[in-house]
C-alpha cells in the first residue's frame, strides 16, 4: 500500500463532534512506501491532440514579442498571459510537439506542459464535506477573560503562545498576508473585518480575474482556503475563532480549479499578483499539480521548477515572505530515494523512484520558501508530516489523531478549528494547517519591525522559533517500532527545523 497524495496540504476535516476514528479515513496512509518502480516519463499530450497549457520561460524583460512571438505562433501556439517582469509565458497549444519545438528556438531558456490532462481537467478526488457546528456545540464552548466564542476549543493558539502574544499585539493593518489556494469566503463574520479586497484575486486561468467576488470559492468547492485563512487572521470581534495574528489584513488569491488541481500558470500568477499588490506574506498549502516531485533532469518539468522559481524569487525581492506546507506523506524528504505513487495526479499515475535533490515538491522546496512541518497537540511531530534534515525551516501546530497526540483538554480536538465558507466552524488537520500558524507569526513580526525585508523577518521567524529536540525514538503510536528517524541538532533537525514558531517572541523582540 501507498500513501495518498493530497494535493491540498490538508485534505483532513473534522467538524466539531465527529468521530475522530471515523474523520481519520481522510488521513494520509501510514503504510511505509516501498522505492521500487521506474520513473513514469511526461507525457507531451493526451493522444487526441487536445490543447494543454505550456510555459515558455525565456529571459525577463523579453516577453512575448519578437522572435518568441513568432516562434510561438509559427508552432501553433496561442499566447494566453505573459509575465515579462519574470520572462514566463503562458501558452496554449494542441501540437504534442510544441514544447521540443518551441525549446529550439533562441530566447527560450526552458519550456514544458503544466498538465498532462486536456482543458480544463477533471479530478475525482472527494475530500468530503465538513458538517458545520451545531447550535447546541457552540453552547458547550465557555469563554472567558476577553476570548472569541470558540477560542477554548484552539489548542494551537496556547502552543506557539499566540494567546499571550495578543495581550501585547493582534498584529498590524498595514500587514497583509496572501492566501494563495482554493479561494476566501470574505463574507465570512470572522475574515469580513480584516479582508483585503484590494490584494484578492482569481489566478485560475493563469491570468488576473479581477471581478469582485472572484477569489471566492463555489458552493461545489474545497472550503480549504477559507479555513487557512481564518488560521492567519480570523478577527478577534467576539464572534467564532481567533487568527494567529488577529490585527492583521487577509486576502484571498485563488489558483485551485472546481476539482482543486493548483497548475503552474496559476500559481505564478498568484505569486506575481502578490509581489505587486502590497502582500507581505504569502501561505501555500498545497502542491503544484500535476506531479508530486519536479524532476528538473525532465525537460517538461524544469520548465515548471523554473516558472515557478522566478515567480517566488520576483515576491521575495518585493518583499514577500512565502511560506509553505511540507508535505502529509510522512517522507523524508532528505532521503536519497522516494517513491512517488501518485503523478501525474491529471492523468494515469505510476510509481516512480525520484532523488529529492533533483526533485522538487513546489513551491515548498524552492530556495528561499519556508518550508512547514506539522506538530499535533504534545508539540511532537504529526504522524503524517512530511520531513527532512536541511529541507524542514521550522515546524507548527498542524492537529494529529487524539489517539496519538490528545489535547490536555478533553473538550477539544486534535485538529484545528477554523471557519468554513457560509459562515460556520468546522476541523481540519495537516501541513496545511501548520504552514498558516507560521504565516501568522511572520505577519506579526512584520508587525513589529514594519521595515523589514523579507530576509530579516525570516531571520526573526527562525531565531525566535523554540528550539525542540530530535524524538527519539519516534513511535507515535506506540506499536514498539520506530516510525520516522530524525536527524540533527536541538536547535535544528529534520522533524522541527529550528523549532516550533514562537507568536510572543514576535511581538515583543
Amino acid at each position: 500500500m501507498t500513501a495518498p497524495h493530497p494535493r491540498l496540504r490538508r485534505a483532513i476535516t473534522f467538524p466539531l463532534g465527529m468521530a475522530m476514528a471515523t474523520a481519520f479515513a481522510f488521513l494520509p496512509n501510514l503504510t511505509a512506501v516501498a522505492a521500487t518502480d521506474a520513473p513514469v516519463a511526461t507525457p507531451a499530450t493526451v493522444s487526441d491532440g487536445t490543447t494543454l497549457s505550456y510555459v515558455v520561460n525565456v529571459r525577463p524583460g523579453h516577453g512575448p514579442s519578437g522572435i518568441a512571438k513568432r516562434a510561438i505562433e509559427r508552432a501553433g501556439g496561442t499566447i494566453v498571459t505573459s509575465y515579462d517582469e519574470i520572462g514566463v509565458i503562458v501558452v496554449h497549444a494542441a501540437d504534442p510537439d510544441f514544447a521540443r519545438t518551441i525549446r529550439r528556438v533562441p530566447g527560450v531558456e526552458s519550456a514544458g506542459n503544466t498538465r498532462t490532462a486536456p482543458l480544463p481537467a477533471q479530478s475525482t478526488a472527494d475530500e468530503g464535506a465538513p458538517r458545520a457546528l451545531t447550535a447546541q456545540e457552540l453552547g458547550d464552548v465557555h469563554a472567558t477573560g476577553g476570548q472569541d466564542p470558540l477560542e477554548p476549543l484552539q489548542w494551537d493558539l496556547g502552543a506557539i503562545k499566540a494567546d499571550q502574544a495578543h495581550e501585547k499585539s493582534l498584529g498590524s493593518p498595514k500587514v497583509t498576508v496572501a492566501v494563495i489556494d482554493t479561494g476566501v469566503d470574505d463574507t465570512h463574520p470572522d475574515l469580513a473585518p480584516n479582508f483585503d479586497r484590494k490584494a484578492s484575486v482569481n489566478c485560475v486561468s493563469g491570468k488576473p480575474d479581477t471581478t469582485d467576488g472572484a477569489w471566492r470559492p463555489t458552493a461545489e468547492e474545497s472550503p480549504h482556503g477559507t479555513h487557512v485563512a481564518g488560521e492567519i487572521a480570523a478577527a478577534k470581534n467576539g464572534i467564532g475563532v481567533t487568527g494567529v495574528a488577529p490585527g492583521v489584513k487577509v486576502a484571498g488569491i485563488k489558483v485551485g480549479t472546481t476539482d482543486a488541481f493548483f497548475y503552474v500558470e496559476a500559481v505564478v500568477c498568484g505569486f506575481v499578483w502578490a509581489a505587486e499588490h502590497g502582500v507581505d506574506v504569502t501561505n501555500n498549502s498545497y502542491y503544484t499539480d500535476p506531479w508530486y516531485f519536479n524532476c528538473t533532469t525532465d525537460p517538461d518539468q524544469k520548465a515548471l521548477v523554473d516558472a515557478v522559481g522566478r515567480a517566488t524569487r520576483y515576491a521575495e525581492r518585493k518583499g514577500v515572505v512565502n511560506v509553505a506546507a511540507a508535505g502529509n506523506s510522512r517522507y523524508d524528504l532528505a532521503a536519497d530515494e522516494i517513491t512517488d505513487p501518485a503523478s501525474p495526479n491529471d492523468g494515469t499515475p505510476g510509481d516512480r523512484v525520484i532523488d529529492p535533490s533533483e526533485c522538487l515538491d513546489l513551491p515548498t522546496q524552492l530556495p528561499g520558501v519556508v518550508t512547514v512541518a506539522s506538530t499535533g497537540a504534545k508539540d511532537l511531530k504529526s504522524s503524517f508530516s512530511n520531513y527532512g534534515l536541511g529541507v524542514i525551516d521550522i515546524a507548527a501546530p498542524g492537529g494529529d489523531t487524539t489517539a496519538y497526540q490528545p489535547p490536555a483538554s478533553p473538550a477539544t480536538n486534535g485538529a484545528i478549528l477554523g471557519p468554513l465558507p457560509g459562515g460556520t466552524w468546522g476541523y481540519m488537520a495537516g501541513t496545511s494547517m501548520a504552514s498558516p500558524h507560521v504565516a501568522g507569526v511572520a505577519a506579526l513580526i512584520k508587525s513589529t519591525h514594519p521595515h523589514a525585508s523579507a530576509a530579516l523577518v525570516k531571520a526573526l521567524l527562525y531565531a525566535e522559533a523554540d528550539a525542540t529536540p530530535c524524538t527519539d525514538p519516534y513511535d507515535i503510536n506506540g506499536d514498539g517500532k520506530v516510525d520516522a528517524v530524525c536527524e540533527g541538532a536541538r536547535n535544528y533537525n529534520g522533524f522541527y527545523g529550528v523549532g516550533i514558531a514562537n507568536a510572543l517572541a514576535a511581538v515583543t523582540r
